[in-house]
C-alpha cells in the first residue's frame, strides 16, 4: 500500500517493520503448532528418512577410503606447509642477526655460492632424457640450462638451510592424526611372515605395474628388517585397461602357488615385465623347475580367473584406483614409497600395538 505524505526513509522503514512483523508471526506460528513441528536432531545422526534413520558411522564406513585419502592429504600438506613456515623464520632470523634483509642473505648465501652449470652437464641431461625433450638442440639448451641451475640453487639453498636447522632450536608439535582404519583381509592371500605377526601389511599390485616393480627391494627390506613383526600379503589388482596381460601373469603366478613357489614366481614376473606372453608364463615355470605339463594345464585352464577377478572386485569397493596400494592394519598407503616411510608407519604401528 503506497502511503502518501510520507518521505522514501519513512516509507522504507514502514516496509522493513512489515516484514519483521510477518517474520514474528510465522516464527510464532511454528513455534506454537502453526507449522509442521521439528524433531531434534540426534547425536550420530546424519539423516533421517521416513523415521529411518543414516547415522554419521554408516555415512563414515561407506567413505573410510575416500576419508583416509584427504586425511593424509590434509596432514601431508600441513607438514610440508610448516617446513616451509619454519624456513622462512629460520632466514628471517639469521638475516636479522647480520643486519641485512632475507633477499641479501640468500643472495650471499645461495646464489652466490651456487655451482655453475657445465657445457657437459647439459649436455649429459639432452642425452639422458632425449625422448622426452622436443625440439632442436640448439633450441633447448638453454632451457635445460636454466632447469639444471634451478636444481642447484635448490640444493644449495637445502644445504644451507639444514644448516641453519642444526644451529636453532626447533620443536615441532604438528602429530599425525589417528588413521582411519579400513578392515581388509588377508584371508587366503599369498604371505610372508607370521600369522599373529602385530604389523599386517596388505599389498593390491600389478604383475605389470612399474610402479609395482620399483617397490619390491623396499618390501624385501621390510620383510628382512622385521620378520617377527611384519606379515605380508599379496592381493591382486591388475589394471586391465593399462596392462591387458596382467590377469593372466595373476593366474600364472597362482598357478605356481599351488606348488609352492608363489614368491619366486612373483619376483620373476616383476623382474621380467615386457616378458608377458602365455609362452613367457610357462617358460618361467620351467626356469623354477615346476612340472610343465601341471602348470599348463593350471593355466590354460584359467581356473584362477575368477579368483582374480574377486580380488579386483574387493580392491574397487576399497577405493583403489592405482597401484601399488597398501593397506598397513587398515591404514591406507598408495603408491611406491621409499623404505624411511614405510618404517615410519611399521614403528608407529609397533608403538600402538604395545601399549
Amino acid at each position: 500500500m503506497l502511503v502518501m505524505g510520507k518521505s522514501r526513509s519513512e516509507r522504507r522503514a514502514t516496509a522493513i517493520g512489515a516484514a519483521f512483523l510477518l517474520w514474528a508471526v510465522l516464527c510464532e506460528q511454528s513455534a506454537f503448532g502453526g507449522g509442521p513441528p521439528v524433531k531434534p536432531v540426534e547425536p550420530g545422526v546424519a539423516a533421517r528418512v521416513d523415521g529411518q534413520v543414516v547415522t554419521l558411522d554408516e555415512l563414515e564406513k561407506v567413505l573410510a577410503p575416500q576419508l583416509a585419502k584427504l586425511q593424509d592429504q590434509k596432514f601431508q600438506l600441513m607438514a610440508s606447509k610448516l617446513e616451509e613456515l619454519i624456513a622462512g623464520r629460520l632466514l628471517a632470523l639469521e638475516a636479522k642477526r647480520r643486519a641485512i634483509t632475507v633477499e641479501e642473505l640468500l643472495k650471499a648465501e645461495v646464489t652466490s655460492k651456487a655451482p655453475g652449470v657445465t657445457d657437459i652437464e647439459v649436455t649429459a641431461f639432452i642425452t639422458q632424457n632425449k625422448a622426452r625433450l622436443q625440439g632442436q638442440e640448439a633450441e633447448i639448451r638453454p632451457k635445460v640450462r636454466e632447469h639444471l641451475m634451478d636444481q642447484k640453487l635448490q640444493e644449495t639453498r637445502s644445504t644451507y638451510l639444514a644448516g641453519l636447522l642444526q644451529r636453532a632450536k626447533v620443536e615441532r608439535f604438528l602429530e599425525e592424526p589417528e588413521p582411519i582404519r579400513i578392515p581388509v583381509s588377508a584371508e587366503g592371500a599369498f604371505a610372508q611372515g607370521p600369522k599373529d605377526a602385530p604389523v599386517t601389511i596388505v599389498e593390491f599390485s600389478d604383475f605389470q605395474c612399474p610402479y609395482c616393480s620399483r617397490v619390491i627391494a623396499t618390501l624385501k627390506e621390510v620383510v628382512r628388517l622385521y620378520p617377527q613383526q611384519v606379515r605380508l600379503a599379496f592381493r591382486d589388482f591388475p589394471i586391465a585397461g593399462l596392462h591387458p596381460k596382467a590377469s593372466k601373469a595373476a593366474e600364472a603366478a597362482r598357478c605356481a602357488g599351488e606348488k609352492g613357489k608363489f614368491w619366486e614366481y612373483h619376483d620373476l614376473l616383476f623382474e621380467s615385465q615386457a616378458q608377458a606372453t602365455t609362452a613367457d608364463f610357462k617358460r618361467f615355470a620351467e626356469k623354477l623347475k615346476l612340472d610343465a605339463n601341471s602348470f599348463a594345464t593350471c593355466l590354460d585352464s584359467g581356473r584362477h580367473a575368477a579368483a582374480v577377478a574377486a580380488d579386483v572386485q574387493e580392491g574397487t569397493r576399497l577405493g583403489i584406483t592405482g597401484t601399488p596400494t597398501f593397506f598397513i592394519n587398515g591404514r591406507l598407503v598408495v603408491g611406491a614409497l621409499p623404505l624411511e616411510a614405510f618404517q615410519r608407519i611399521i614403528e608407529r604401528e609397533l608403538r600402538r600395538s604395545s601399549k
